[in-house]
Protein backbone atom coordinates (compact mmCIF):
# COMPACT_ATOMS: atom_id res chain seq x y z
CA UNK A 1 0.00 0.00 0.00
CA UNK A 2 1.22 3.67 -0.52
CA UNK A 3 2.55 6.20 1.65
CA UNK A 4 -0.55 8.17 1.26
CA UNK A 5 -2.90 5.57 1.45
CA UNK A 6 -1.67 3.88 4.69
CA UNK A 7 -2.27 7.08 6.58
CA UNK A 8 -5.86 7.65 5.18
CA UNK A 9 -6.78 4.54 6.08
CA UNK A 10 -5.48 5.01 9.30
CA UNK A 11 -6.43 8.21 9.65
CA UNK A 12 -9.96 7.09 8.76
CA UNK A 13 -9.47 4.33 11.51
CA UNK A 14 -9.29 7.13 13.95
CA UNK A 15 -11.90 9.59 12.67
CA UNK A 16 -13.90 7.91 10.13
CA UNK A 17 -14.91 11.13 7.56
CA UNK A 18 -18.86 10.11 8.04
CA UNK A 19 -18.43 11.74 11.65
CA UNK A 20 -18.20 14.76 10.47
CA UNK A 21 -20.15 18.17 10.21
CA UNK A 22 -19.88 18.20 6.15
CA UNK A 23 -22.70 20.70 6.30
CA UNK A 24 -20.02 23.68 7.14
CA UNK A 25 -16.90 21.09 7.06
CA UNK A 26 -14.33 20.81 4.82
CA UNK A 27 -12.20 17.03 5.36
CA UNK A 28 -10.28 14.56 4.14
CA UNK A 29 -8.14 14.43 1.43
CA UNK A 30 -7.39 17.95 0.42
CA UNK A 31 -4.31 18.27 -1.32
CA UNK A 32 -2.96 15.02 -3.32
CA UNK A 33 0.29 15.88 -5.12
CA UNK A 34 0.59 14.12 -8.54
CA UNK A 35 4.32 13.80 -8.03
CA UNK A 36 4.82 12.44 -4.87
CA UNK A 37 8.19 13.13 -2.52
CA UNK A 38 10.03 10.63 -3.41
CA UNK A 39 11.46 8.65 -0.18
CA UNK A 40 9.03 10.10 1.84
CA UNK A 41 8.28 8.35 5.14
CA UNK A 42 7.17 11.43 7.11
CA UNK A 43 4.06 12.88 8.66
CA UNK A 44 3.86 16.07 10.14
CA UNK A 45 1.01 16.64 12.61
CA UNK A 46 -0.27 20.76 13.10
CA UNK A 47 -3.42 22.37 14.02
CA UNK A 48 -3.16 25.26 12.03
CA UNK A 49 -1.25 25.30 8.26
CA UNK A 50 0.46 28.82 8.36
CA UNK A 51 2.88 29.67 6.02
CA UNK A 52 5.47 29.59 9.04
CA UNK A 53 4.32 25.64 9.93
CA UNK A 54 4.12 24.93 6.31
CA UNK A 55 8.19 26.20 5.97
CA UNK A 56 8.86 23.69 8.92
CA UNK A 57 7.33 20.80 7.30
CA UNK A 58 8.75 21.85 4.03
CA UNK A 59 12.43 21.94 5.24
CA UNK A 60 12.35 18.38 6.05
CA UNK A 61 12.87 16.27 3.19
CA UNK A 62 11.07 13.15 4.49
CA UNK A 63 8.16 14.54 5.24
CA UNK A 64 5.54 14.29 2.68
CA UNK A 65 2.08 14.03 4.24
CA UNK A 66 0.70 17.29 6.34
CA UNK A 67 -2.52 16.44 8.64
CA UNK A 68 -3.88 19.75 9.12
CA UNK A 69 -6.45 19.83 11.83
CA UNK A 70 -8.10 22.78 10.37
CA UNK A 71 -8.88 22.57 7.00
CA UNK A 72 -6.30 25.03 4.88
CA UNK A 73 -8.68 25.03 1.98
CA UNK A 74 -12.45 25.90 3.34
CA UNK A 75 -13.82 27.82 1.19
CA UNK A 76 -13.62 27.32 -3.02
CA UNK A 77 -10.61 29.20 -4.66
CA UNK A 78 -11.45 31.32 -8.39
CA UNK A 79 -7.69 31.27 -9.00
CA UNK A 80 -4.59 30.06 -7.60
CA UNK A 81 -1.97 33.01 -6.93
CA UNK A 82 0.77 33.87 -4.61
CA UNK A 83 -0.66 37.44 -3.57
CA UNK A 84 -3.33 35.01 -1.66
CA UNK A 85 -1.73 32.95 1.56
CA UNK A 86 -4.20 30.08 1.20
CA UNK A 87 -3.50 29.49 -2.35
CA UNK A 88 -0.08 30.18 -1.70
CA UNK A 89 0.20 27.13 0.77
CA UNK A 90 -1.67 24.61 -1.74
CA UNK A 91 0.72 25.44 -4.28
CA UNK A 92 3.47 24.99 -2.27
CA UNK A 93 2.49 21.59 -1.16
CA UNK A 94 1.79 20.79 -5.01
CA UNK A 95 5.02 22.05 -5.94
CA UNK A 96 6.97 20.06 -3.31
CA UNK A 97 5.05 16.80 -3.48
CA UNK A 98 3.43 16.88 -0.29
CA UNK A 99 -0.25 15.77 0.54
CA UNK A 100 -2.44 17.29 2.89
CA UNK A 101 -5.65 16.56 5.20
CA UNK A 102 -7.48 17.39 7.47
CA UNK A 103 -10.04 15.63 9.90
CA UNK A 104 -10.64 18.58 11.58
CA UNK A 105 -15.11 17.84 13.65
CA UNK A 106 -14.69 14.10 12.42
CA UNK A 107 -11.60 14.01 14.96
CA UNK A 108 -14.05 16.35 17.42
CA UNK A 109 -16.76 13.72 17.60
CA UNK A 110 -15.26 10.40 17.11
CA UNK A 111 -14.80 8.09 20.46
CA UNK A 112 -11.27 9.21 22.18
CA UNK A 113 -11.50 12.63 20.39
CA UNK A 114 -10.87 15.84 20.66
CA UNK A 115 -13.57 16.04 22.74
CA UNK A 116 -13.29 13.42 25.08
CA UNK A 117 -9.71 14.09 25.44
CA UNK A 118 -10.63 17.80 27.24
CA UNK A 119 -13.21 15.91 29.28
CA UNK A 120 -10.24 12.97 30.68
CA UNK A 121 -8.25 16.40 32.02
CA UNK A 122 -11.04 17.03 34.69
CA UNK A 123 -10.88 14.41 36.88
CA UNK A 124 -13.71 11.78 38.04
CA UNK A 125 -17.02 11.74 36.15
CA UNK A 126 -18.77 10.05 33.71
CA UNK A 127 -18.58 11.53 30.17
CA UNK A 128 -21.80 11.49 27.52
CA UNK A 129 -22.17 13.27 24.33
CA UNK A 130 -24.35 16.03 23.48
CA UNK A 131 -25.75 15.78 20.43
CA UNK A 132 -25.17 11.95 19.45
CA UNK A 133 -24.37 10.79 15.97
CA UNK A 134 -27.14 8.93 14.48
CA UNK A 135 -26.54 5.08 12.34
CA UNK A 136 -22.53 5.96 13.17
CA UNK A 137 -20.37 3.45 11.93
CA UNK A 138 -18.58 0.43 13.95
CA UNK A 139 -16.82 1.04 16.46
CA UNK A 140 -17.84 4.74 17.18
CA UNK A 141 -21.27 3.78 18.69
CA UNK A 142 -21.80 7.43 21.05
CA UNK A 143 -19.90 9.44 18.88
CA UNK A 144 -21.07 13.14 18.57
CA UNK A 145 -20.74 16.64 18.91
CA UNK A 146 -19.53 18.33 22.23
CA UNK A 147 -19.81 16.75 25.60
CA UNK A 148 -21.15 16.46 29.54
CA UNK A 149 -19.22 15.26 31.80
CA UNK A 150 -20.58 14.47 35.05
CA UNK A 151 -18.35 14.71 38.14
CA UNK A 152 -18.54 12.21 40.93
CA UNK A 153 -17.91 14.34 43.30
CA UNK A 154 -18.63 17.93 42.59
CA UNK A 155 -15.56 20.41 43.12
CA UNK A 156 -14.82 24.28 43.67
CA UNK A 157 -14.52 26.32 40.20
CA UNK A 158 -11.18 27.13 41.03
CA UNK A 159 -10.24 23.46 41.42
CA UNK A 160 -11.81 22.68 37.90
CA UNK A 161 -9.96 25.61 36.39
CA UNK A 162 -6.42 24.18 37.90
CA UNK A 163 -7.18 20.85 37.15
CA UNK A 164 -7.83 22.24 32.82
CA UNK A 165 -4.36 24.76 33.35
CA UNK A 166 -2.62 21.69 33.99
CA UNK A 167 -3.89 19.01 31.27
CA UNK A 168 -3.36 22.02 28.52
CA UNK A 169 -0.13 23.40 29.75
CA UNK A 170 -1.64 26.68 30.32
CA UNK A 171 -0.43 29.63 32.86
CA UNK A 172 -3.23 31.59 32.10
CA UNK A 173 -7.20 31.13 31.25
CA UNK A 174 -10.01 33.13 31.18
CA UNK A 175 -12.92 32.73 33.83
CA UNK A 176 -16.22 34.32 33.86
CA UNK A 177 -17.58 33.31 37.43
CA UNK A 178 -21.45 32.90 38.14
CA UNK A 179 -22.54 34.48 41.34
CA UNK A 180 -23.64 30.79 43.08
CA UNK A 181 -20.43 29.41 42.49
CA UNK A 182 -18.44 32.10 44.20
CA UNK A 183 -19.18 29.37 46.87
CA UNK A 184 -21.41 26.68 45.14
CA UNK A 185 -18.90 23.68 43.73
CA UNK A 186 -19.55 22.26 40.02
CA UNK A 187 -21.24 18.94 39.10
CA UNK A 188 -21.61 19.48 35.48
CA UNK A 189 -19.43 20.74 32.84
CA UNK A 190 -20.70 21.33 29.13
CA UNK A 191 -17.42 20.87 26.72
CA UNK A 192 -16.61 21.63 23.05
CA UNK A 193 -13.38 21.87 21.51
CA UNK A 194 -12.41 25.04 19.73
CA UNK A 195 -15.54 27.49 19.47
CA UNK A 196 -18.57 26.99 21.73
CA UNK A 197 -20.89 28.51 19.55
CA UNK A 198 -24.69 29.61 20.61
CA UNK A 199 -25.77 26.39 19.00
CA UNK A 200 -23.69 23.63 21.08
CA UNK A 201 -23.31 25.01 24.43
CA UNK A 202 -25.81 27.60 24.95
CA UNK A 203 -28.78 25.00 25.22
CA UNK A 204 -27.27 23.27 27.42
CA UNK A 205 -28.15 23.53 30.89
CA UNK A 206 -24.47 22.57 33.13
CA UNK A 207 -22.69 24.42 36.20
CA UNK A 208 -19.76 25.37 33.44
CA UNK A 209 -18.96 25.65 30.05
CA UNK A 210 -15.18 24.65 29.03
CA UNK A 211 -14.30 26.18 25.56
CA UNK A 212 -11.60 27.93 23.72
CA UNK A 213 -13.82 30.87 23.11
CA UNK A 214 -17.47 32.27 22.99
CA UNK A 215 -18.87 35.74 22.37
CA UNK A 216 -19.01 38.22 25.21
CA UNK A 217 -23.24 38.02 24.57
CA UNK A 218 -23.05 33.89 24.65
CA UNK A 219 -21.00 34.59 28.05
CA UNK A 220 -23.34 37.36 29.66
CA UNK A 221 -25.99 34.23 28.38
CA UNK A 222 -24.24 32.22 30.25
CA UNK A 223 -23.95 33.73 33.14
CA UNK A 224 -27.70 34.73 33.35
CA UNK A 225 -28.51 30.89 33.58
CA UNK A 226 -25.91 30.42 36.56
CA UNK A 227 -23.41 29.15 34.17
CA UNK A 228 -19.99 29.45 34.73
CA UNK A 229 -17.36 29.69 31.71
CA UNK A 230 -13.88 28.64 31.22
CA UNK A 231 -12.09 30.28 27.96
CA UNK A 232 -8.72 29.02 27.10
CA UNK A 233 -8.76 30.53 23.06
CA UNK A 234 -9.55 28.31 20.50
CA UNK A 235 -6.55 25.96 19.54
CA UNK A 236 -5.39 25.59 23.25
CA UNK A 237 -8.37 23.02 23.43
CA UNK A 238 -7.04 21.26 20.43
CA UNK A 239 -3.70 21.67 20.18
CA UNK A 240 -2.61 19.33 22.76
CA UNK A 241 -4.38 16.21 21.34
CA UNK A 242 -1.90 15.90 18.94
CA UNK A 243 0.84 14.87 20.99
CA UNK A 244 -0.89 12.94 23.86
CA UNK A 245 -3.13 11.06 21.79
CA UNK A 246 -2.86 11.47 18.05
CA UNK A 247 0.91 11.06 17.42
CA UNK A 248 0.89 7.49 19.48
CA UNK A 249 -2.56 6.35 18.14
CA UNK A 250 -1.72 7.40 14.61
CA UNK A 251 2.01 5.91 15.06
CA UNK A 252 0.54 2.14 16.30
CA UNK A 253 -1.41 2.07 13.44
CA UNK A 254 1.01 2.79 10.73
CA UNK A 255 3.75 0.62 12.56
CA UNK A 256 0.99 -2.49 12.48
CA UNK A 257 1.97 -3.30 8.79
CA UNK A 258 5.26 -5.16 6.79
CA UNK A 259 5.18 -1.73 4.53
CA UNK A 260 8.28 0.88 4.55
CA UNK A 261 8.34 2.80 8.33
CA UNK A 262 6.49 5.63 8.72
CA UNK A 263 7.37 8.04 11.41
CA UNK A 264 4.86 10.50 13.13
CA UNK A 265 6.20 13.95 13.88
CA UNK A 266 3.91 17.36 15.87
CA UNK A 267 5.16 20.71 14.48
CA UNK A 268 7.06 23.08 17.25
CA UNK A 269 5.97 25.95 15.68
CA UNK A 270 2.40 25.78 15.57
CA UNK A 271 1.16 27.98 18.44
CA UNK A 272 -2.16 29.47 19.81
CA UNK A 273 -1.69 33.77 18.04
CA UNK A 274 -3.54 34.74 21.15
CA UNK A 275 -1.28 35.14 24.31
CA UNK A 276 -1.96 36.46 27.45
CA UNK A 277 0.59 38.95 28.79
Amino acid sequence: MSFFRRVISALKKIAPLSLAETSWDNVGLLVEPPYPRENASRVFLTIDLTSEVLEEALSDPEVGFIIAYHPPIFRAFKRLTLTDTKQAIVMKCVAKGVGVYSPHSALDSCIGGVNDWLAKGLGSGKTEVINPLENPPPGQEGAGSGRIFTYNQPIHLLNVVERVKSHLRLQHVRVATATKHNSGLIQTVGICAGSAGSSLLSPVRADLYFTGEMSHHEVLAALAHDTSVILCEHTNTERGYLLDVLKPTLQSIVDDSLDEPIEVCVSQLDIDPIKII
